[in-house]
């Protein structure tokens, strides 16, 4: 007998991203320009950006989260992502929601981000 309260075994927690799409590079770069204001890494190697979903006719989906719910920025700062994929070349329409499952944690950010803020 099995536990219909667990989740299905394999189901991913974060949706994968279009990293197929040849968009998928040029919107990542775009999202290593918006950083958080409180610290000084952007907020795709910080792993703020869980997910960029882009359809067949470049329609861009993007699920990101924040470092804690009560980010002053919180209001502030899909929109601020939105700003910087929107003009991207090809990009139809940009959607960012602001998501809290999972919640975010430091092992989510790149080597990168660990090294500049002195955990690596």
């Amino acid at each position: 007998m099995t536990d219909q309260t667990a989740p299905m075994e394999g189901t991913p927690l974060i949706q994968p991203s279009s990293t197929d799409h040849p968009l998928y590079d040029n919107i990542v770069d775009a999202c290593r320009t918006v950083y958080d204001p409180e610290i000084p890494v952007n907020i795709y190697d910080l792993g703020l950006i869980y997910t960029i979903s882009i359809t067949d006719e470049s329609d861009v989906f993007i699920k990101m989260s924040l470092t804690a719910p009560g980010c002053p920025v919180a209001g502030e700062m899909p929109g601020w992502v939105a700003d910087a994929v929107a003009p991207l070349a090809g990009v139809k329409t940009v959607d960012v929601d602001l998501v809290w499952e999972p919640q975010w944690g430091m092992d989510m950010m790149s080597d990168e981000a660990r090294l500049e803020l002195g955990f690596m």
